[in-house]
């Protein structure tokens, strides 16, 4: 697939999305979407590939969905993604969230604004970093819109339910600092250390074992809402006795053995 509105760099061990319309503050459209969605399969079967960083040319990570390109051609009666009525707008081949969470370990860099989908794109990611110059905002409400992208409850386990009823009734802007303070970003860097802190992080995890992350994944999306802790055992130890077969694990163990004698 050619990419038009990203680009897409292995770097080692860390794949690096970019949204590519600096122009338009990387704002969304549906063909960015399946890029999206492209590249982050592309890493997924790469095996030389352990995490995933995503962020944005320019001044902007995503300003949101393109009125022009998005909005005015549905309201022209013209569906942008083809025949996305069914799925809230996205391309009918593209579960956002399913893809994320299925996903090798996906790493946020937000260095700029991350405004309505460019904010909720990013709420089921593993880990979101932000500049001291990104601004967040749930800006559904001023154009007559209610969030989407399981939104509703992602943003929810991420800051609380007042402050994300606040985000999202207010549609109000909150700076880097701020987000970071609620605990919508996890990190918070200097603009010009950004990127290079996202990739090390994600350089980091990807030094972990492949099938054990994606295992986690699935445990942490599973289990964050689960109120019967019998079954998050047991999803745990269904997991734990696959591990005990793994070569990972025997790997670590040998190696822990040879290095305390």
């Amino acid at each position: 697939m050619g990419y038009s509105t990203i680009t897409y760099e292995p770097r080692g061990a860390v794949a690096l999305i970019t949204l590519n319309r600096p122009e338009r503050l990387n704002a969304w459209t549906p063909r960015m979407a399946s890029e999206q969605a492209n590249a982050i399969r592309t890493a997924n079967d790469d095996e030389s590939v352990g995490a995933i960083v995503m962020t944005g040319a320019g001044r902007g990570f995503c300003a949101g969905a393109d009125m022009r390109d998005t909005f005015k051609k549905r309201l022209d009666g013209v569906d942008p993604g083809g025949d996305s009525e069914e799925s809230g707008g996205m391309p009918p081949d593209v579960n956002w969230v399913e893809l994320a969470r299925e996903s090798k370990p996906l790493v946020a860099a937000v260095n700029g604004a991350a405004v309505g989908i460019g904010m909720t794109m990013i709420l089921p990611f593993d880990l979101i970093v932000a500049s001291e110059r990104a601004k967040f905002g749930m800006l559904f409400i001023r154009v007559g819109l209610v969030p989407e992208l399981a939104s509703t409850r992602l943003l929810v386990q991420r800051v609380g339910f007042g402050r994300a009823s606040e985000m999202c009734l207010t549609g109000r802007l909150y700076d880097g600092a701020e987000a970071n303070r609620m605990g919508l970003a996890d990190r918070l860097t200097p603009p010009d250390e950004l990127l290079d802190s996202a990739i090390e992080l994600a350089e980091e995890i990807a030094a972990n074992p492949a099938p054990q992350l994606r295992m986690i994944k699935s445990l942490l999306t599973e289990n964050s809402v689960e109120t019967d802790l019998r079954l998050v055992q047991r999803r745990e130890h269904d997991l734990i006795r696959e591990c005990w077969r793994s070569p990972e694990h025997h790997r670590a163990v040998d190696a822990f053995l040879a290095r305390s004698g």
